[in-house]
């Protein structure tokens, strides 16, 4: 079989035809997991990330999963991002749950922090988890889905390095800033859930065209000097847009002042690029509410959720998002990905 696929080529991607091979979503986990503590992460901090790049795997959500185990091998070798630190949680406030991830990653961060919030949104019906100075999260529907397997509503924001104007302007000055929402089904797992950029595109699109040599649609980026742009290089000379204009920018904003401000994190102004090898540690936030679902209008909840599903589920072709989602034991990926996450387990 023969697709075309973005491979990882140090901090830029080349847009390449390869042959695809079919990996068992256990042996993904365990490579990444490999691949990571040959390059200085503990056993149980490799484990958290992979069992992340198995989700986004599972998930086909390419840009999150293997394609960015060299870039977490890399910087633990450098030393951008800490694989070993104890995250560290504590309760700034009855229902305030924060973990400094002392410039590591998110992911054994939250996983630390997750069972002090259910605690606290149990007990008062609601919570919020602030994760502080972190790595990049990757996929932040990967934790708000955690958060509905446990029951509750979970909604997450983080920022990113800087590559979106203001609406009018042309210098970046926000990340693509995701938002997400996983809610609970009534009888165990998640009746919904979504997780998506308030930007207009992924800036990996944008770099997957450059190197295709072909046009991006109007309405993804604006060049240099402000200007609307179908041309991908001239868009990366530039910056990206936020969906919906003004719209997608206050979602945006509200994203960066959670994830950042809130948190005592890094601005996206301030965050380098993120697959950069070395360099300054990311220093991002992450922001949650959790909610119980119940806690205001008791079965009404799930009465009035029933109703919302079966209104979308009627109309052919419709669906609310994230309900279609199937559990895979295997996935087909980049055989070239592949060959290089299974070199990454060893140094040298």
């Amino acid at each position: 079989m023969v697709a075309f696929a973005v491979i990882p080529e140090h901090s830029n991607y080349r847009y390449v035809q390869m042959n695809t091979i079919t990996v068992t979503l256990n042996d993904i986990e365990t490579v990444s997991a490999e691949a990571l503590v040959a390059h200085g992460a503990s056993a149980w901090i490799a484990a958290e990330v992979a069992k992340a790049i198995r989700v986004a795997e599972e998930n086909s959500n390419i840009i999150c999963g293997l394609y960015y185990l060299q870039s977490y091998c890399q910087q633990l070798h450098s030393g951008r991002v800490n694989g070993v630190v104890d995250p560290q949680v504590s309760l700034a406030r009855a229902g305030i749950v924060q973990v400094d991830a002392g410039f590591g990653f998110a992911q054994p961060a939250f996983t630390k922090a997750l069972p002090e919030a259910l605690s606290a949104v149990r007990e008062l019906g609601t919570c919020s988890l602030a994760v502080c100075h972190a790595h990049t999260c990757t996929s932040l529907g990967f934790f708000t889905e955690q958060i509905a397997q446990a029951g509750m509503i979970g909604i997450g924001f983080t920022n990113a390095s800087a590559v979106v104007s203001p609406p009018g302007g042309n210098k970046a000055v926000i990340g693509t800033n995701p938002i997400a929402m996983a809610v609970p089904a009534r009888n165990g797992g998640i009746a919904f859930q979504f997780d998506q950029s308030t930007s207009a595109v992924a800036l990996g699109k944008i770099t997957m065209a450059a190197a295709a040599g072909t046009a991006i649609p109007a309405g993804w980026a604006v060049d240099q000097f402000g200007r609307p742009t179908t041309d991908p290089g001239e868009a990366l000379d530039g910056s990206l847009v936020s969906t919906g204009g003004y719209k997608g920018f206050g979602f945006g904003v509200m994203a960066e002042v959670l994830a950042a401000a809130v948190t005592g994190s890094v601005n996206s102004l301030d965050v380098k690029g993120l697959k950069l090898p070395d360099g300054q540690p990311h220093d991002l936030g992450q922001f949650y509410f959790l909610l119980d679902p119940t806690a205001v209008s008791g079965d009404q909840f799930w009465q009035r959720l029933a109703r919302l599903n079966d209104a979308v589920a009627s109309q052919e072709g419709a669906r609310l998002p994230g309900t279609t989602r199937q559990v895979l034991e295997e996935v087909t990926i980049n055989a070239e990905v592949w060959s290089l996450a299974k070199s990454l387990r060893k140094v040298g």
